[in-house]
């Protein structure tokens, strides 16, 4: 998932412009079951797993598109972070886990 999640957080905050606390508190979306960079054949093209915060329109035209769907419980990973942006620093911790973002 730390591939994923990361690429999300990313996606998040630059192409929906969200903060750093709303990008990581953002409902995400987890692959299951391809082909890992391990040489193997992709046979059935896996799974996708979306969080409760995905809305059911969404939904629907993922399973439109082909996307096989099922529902996971939990494992869509942590994030804190730190930020500078204009020599301001912006943190941001989300409630799928316990911690916190600090630095100085």
């Amino acid at each position: 998932m730390q591939p994923q999640g990361h690429a999300q957080i990313v996606v998040n905050i630059v192409d929906f412009k969200m903060n750093l606390q709303e990008a990581g508190d953002a409902a995400r979306i987890r692959h299951f079951d391809s082909s890992q960079p391990t040489g193997e054949v992709m046979l059935n093209g896996g799974f996708l797993s979306l969080e409760s915060g995905i809305p059911e329109n969404v939904r629907n035209e993922l399973s439109k598109l082909g996307h096989n769907l099922k529902d996971e419980k939990g494992g869509y990973g942590g994030y804190q972070a730190i930020m500078k942006k204009n020599e301001v620093y912006f943190g941001a911790s989300e409630s799928r886990k316990d911690g916190h973002a600090s630095g100085y």
